[in-house]
């Protein structure tokens, strides 16, 4: 079976302004590198579909939903950019752009169980780990990989999900949104001290938080991935395994100050890839995070597809 490979044309609408890191060239980096390794004709591509505003309540309130939704879609009418917090801001294309990131979560979800797919990565933007049940921050609106978890879970009838979070920024918005929900295993590693300042101490007993410290390389993370993901993964037992894939702790890229390079990645996905075959079918549904040096992003990714696919 193929990967699929689910993107739009809107995500590259949603833009913050001249020189924001999380920037529509993101993606344009993604399938350069993509067409450039030769691996684009070994991805199936989908167009991502649009979320429904009763896909956004499984992981979000109806309040924030109705308070977002609106201003989202008056900075549509209007084109006029806005701030949503000092670091995230709101122009003409970030409705459609949104909607699309958690419709392609969803989709690439259905894919998956259907048996359309093996596995899928949604190359989309805006991000969505940052958002909580009720706040829009860190760059993200909607908590894409949250959505779908719980879109498995609460629509579909899977019984049990792991999410991985390896992100140089802690997952917080995750973690807030399925914090306490048993059917739900998250485990995540993230550079401590750095935005969002959390995670070091867990939310609930089904959190697996792993804060390293700054300069922290590949071999010592992968060892205490050994050590503390994937026992109680394997435990777990996860019928679908999620990733928010975030790329930003590689050396080269400046939002943080971890030491990962493209094996690093790569080795991380085998390990999933191996843990979804044992327990999943091989079912994964990886999602866009962070990543905001432009190379070694498309690179991060063309390693992380690349066992996805089996090339």
């Amino acid at each position: 079976m193929s990967t699929a490979f689910f993107s739009h044309s809107d995500c590259r609408g949603h833009d913050m302004g001249r020189g924001h890191p999380e920037c529509p060239e993101r993606l344009d980096a993604i399938s350069d590198h993509l067409i450039a390794s030769g691996l684009d004709i070994a991805i199936d591509r989908r167009d991502a579909p649009l979320a429904q505003l009763s896909d956004l309540q499984l992981a979000h309130t109806r309040s924030y939903i109705d308070e977002i939704g609106d201003l989202l879609q008056q900075v549509e009418a209007s084109g006029e950019r806005r701030s949503v917090d000092p670091d995230t801001a709101v122009n003409a294309g970030t409705w459609r752009a949104a909607l699309r990131a958690a419709g392609a979560a969803i989709a690439a979800t259905d894919a998956v169980i259907d048996g359309t797919a093996e596995n899928a990565f949604c190359a989309v933007r805006p991000p969505g780990h940052h958002a909580t049940r009720g706040e829009a921050m860190g760059f993200c609106f909607f908590n894409n990989v949250a959505i779908a978890a719980r879109h498995a879970l609460d629509v579909r009838g899977i019984e049990r999900v792991a999410i991985v979070d390896f992100d140089v920024h802690h997952g917080n918005g995750t973690e807030d949104i399925v914090a306490g929900d048993d059917r739900i295993l998250m485990a995540s590693f993230f550079q401590h001290p750095l935005y969002p300042y959390s995670g070091d101490v867990p939310k609930g007993t089904n959190m697996i938080n792993l804060p390293v410290p700054p300069y922290t390389r590949g071999a010592a993370l992968r060892d205490l991935i050994e050590a503390n993901w994937m026992p109680r993964l394997d435990e777990f037992r996860p019928q679908i395994v999620f990733i928010s894939a975030g790329f930003d702790a590689h050396r080269e890229d400046d939002m943080g100050q971890l030491g990962l390079v493209e094996a690093d990645y790569e080795w991380m996905t085998r390990q999933l890839k191996a843990l979804a075959d044992r327990h999943a079918k091989g079912r994964i549904v990886s999602c866009l995070e962070g990543g905001y040096a432009l190379s070694a992003l498309g690179r991060s990714v063309v390693a992380h597809l690349r066992v996805l696919t089996g090339v």
